[in-house]
């Protein structure tokens, strides 16, 4: 910096500007990305980090179904023993009674949480339930996730006419519950299956609730990226890339897409809970995973038809149910939380 004649060295002189140079915790911060930095945020999260490795050990155990059954409880999942016994207490019991009551859990025994009204060990059911619940969840929220980014970026960016189609198909399917329209539309796929002319589904199959949950939580996505598409599609940037000579498909891929991205992250746990749940629902009313394939819906179901003397099968999936439900759900705040640009964090060296 320039020193006037007369002032000693190192003055600074009224209205004079001088670089000041950057912490090093500012410097360090601002190299840092956008997803970079939100992971740094997740990391400090310890109670989403808890619940994620809660979610993720429950979908461990659940894969490890045909280990448990082959190795540890020697029956399938299907497959009842009504004449079994096992020892309880120094004494031999039959799983189910003279009145035809299941047994509940017996911790020393291969029927870990006793069997259901058939015999059928319930631990085993409950992990190729939760294969099936969570294979369904898993593959709807992916189909969800897929067609309403499609459906978001086409309908907000082209507007005029191709909006005014996909909001109204997207409202059609927003003005009926979630649970009724899952309901209508597994009951009757569920007696004809499914014929698109190049391959055919069964009514039993789980590629129908799949499906349907799939498309049912559509707008519920397809409808804030839309909302967003709007408001990018006059930004600068986008004008920059039209000038340059993009195309439609490249600025929506390239331009608008990266900035919709983390709305789509978010969305990806939530609609996971909510496809998990609305599959125990449909099962549990007949209209989701058909028997006799395991679902935690219809473990639920068919523990229901034996209260109180057979608690425990309604409480075992039950439980399982709102422990895989809490933990993606907390988890999924904790990745909101650390997407949110007006979140502060402390960088430590």
């Amino acid at each position: 910096m320039a020193v006037e004649p007369g002032v000693p060295a190192g003055t600074r002189l009224p209205g004079a500007f001088e670089a000041v140079p950057l912490a090093p915790e500012e410097r360090h911060i601002a190299g840092i990305g956008p997803y970079r930095l939100a992971l740094r945020r997740l990391r400090r999260n310890r109670v989403a980090l808890a619940f994620g490795a809660l979610f993720l050990l429950i979908v461990g155990l659940c894969l490890l179904a045909p280990i448990y059954s082959h190795d540890i409880a020697h029956i399938g999942p299907n497959v009842g023993e009504p004449n079994a016994t096992v020892h309880v207490g120094g004494h031999t019991r039959q799983v189910l009674n003279a009145n035809g009551v299941p047994i509940g859990p017996t911790w020393h025994s291969r029927f870990f949480f006793g069997a259901d009204n058939e015999g059928r060990d319930v631990a085993v059911r409950l992990l190729y339930g939760g294969r099936n619940s969570l294979q369904i969840g898993l593959v709807a929220a992916l189909l969800t996730i897929a067609l309403a980014t499609i459906v978001g970026l086409v309908a907000g960016y082209f507007r005029g006419i191709v909006d005014g189609v996909l909001s109204r198909a997207m409202d059609v399917i927003w003005s009926y519950p979630a649970v009724l329209l899952g309901v209508a539309l597994g009951t009757s796929l569920a007696l004809g299956g499914l014929d698109l002319g190049l391959f055919q589904v069964s009514g039993s199959s789980l590629g129908i609730p799949t499906a349907i949950i799939g498309i049912v939580y559509v707008p519920y996505v397809a409808k804030p990226l839309r909302g967003q598409v709007l408001g990018l599609r006059e930004r600068e940037f986008v004008d920059a890339a039209r000038a340059q000579g993009y195309g439609s498909l490249r600025i929506l891929v390239s331009e608008i897409l990266p900035n919709v991205a983390s709305t789509i992250i978010v969305f990806v746990p939530l609609i996971v809970a909510n496809a998990i749940l609305l599959e125990a629902a449909l099962s549990y009313l007949g209209a989701g995973v058909r028997p006799p394939n395991p679902s935690w819906g219809t473990m639920i179901a068919d523990g229901i038809h034996e209260l109180p003397g057979a608690i425990h099968e309604t409480l075992v999936p039950g439980i399982m149910l709102v422990l895989t439900v809490l933990g993606i759900n907390v988890f999924g705040d904790g990745v909101r939380d650390a997407l949110d640009p007006r979140a502060t964090v402390r960088i430590e060296r």
